[in-house]
């Protein structure tokens, strides 16, 4: 018999937490970063077919300093790779990347002195997209489930005890090189 059952009906239970992730995954503002081809498919996502609107991004923010979500969509040339850092040092905290395309995670077919060999090297990223270019239903995907890992972060001291376990997990784990099975 819980606490929920002798309450009268229309009253919620929840945690400052719960109510602070709900409202934070349910405003996202991105900004917009079109470096390549995978920018065409991120402004057909923006658009009526597809729709952003559904999930709280109407409008791509043109200022670092009013978004809160980036979405790097093409390969990052080194001379772009300084102005990235400074559009993700303008944005508030708390912040997120999104790397779009194969370009953004790994330098894709660019293997060259030009192009960076991965978003993460200039900016941390919480959340890859695969795909040359990727579709709008991929980056649809994609921003779902960085919705879902938004709202269940935790806040505080919280949250810090949060990253220090998972600093302490993943200086404890395997070497790549000595997993076992297919994927390394």
């Amino acid at each position: 018999m819980g606490i929920e059952e002798k309450l009268p009906s229309g009253v919620l239970l929840t945690t400052v937490e719960g109510v602070a992730g709900y409202m934070r995954k349910a405003s996202f503002w991105p900004a917009t970063f079109g470096l390549a081809c995978c920018a065409i498919e991120m402004m057909t996502t923006g658009g009526p077919k597809y729709d952003l609107a559904r999930f709280g991004m109407e409008v791509f923010r043109a200022s670092p300093r009013q978004a809160d979500l980036m979405i790097v969509a093409g390969r990052v040339s080194q001379k772009m790779a300084p102005v990235l850092r400074q559009i993700y040092d303008q944005m508030p905290d708390p912040k997120w990347v999104l790397a779009m395309g194969v370009c953004a995670s790994s330098g894709g077919m660019f293997n060259n002195y030009a192009v960076v060999q991965g978003v993460d090297h200039v900016v941390p990223v919480d959340m890859y997209l695969p795909g040359c270019p990727p579709r709008p239903e991929m980056l649809i995907d994609a921003i779902l489930k960085l919705h879902d890992q938004v709202q269940h972060t935790k806040l505080g001291a919280n949250r810090l005890a949060e990253i220090d376990a998972l600093e302490e997990s993943a200086l404890k784990a395997l070497p790549t090189s000595q997993m076992k099975g297919l994927m390394r």
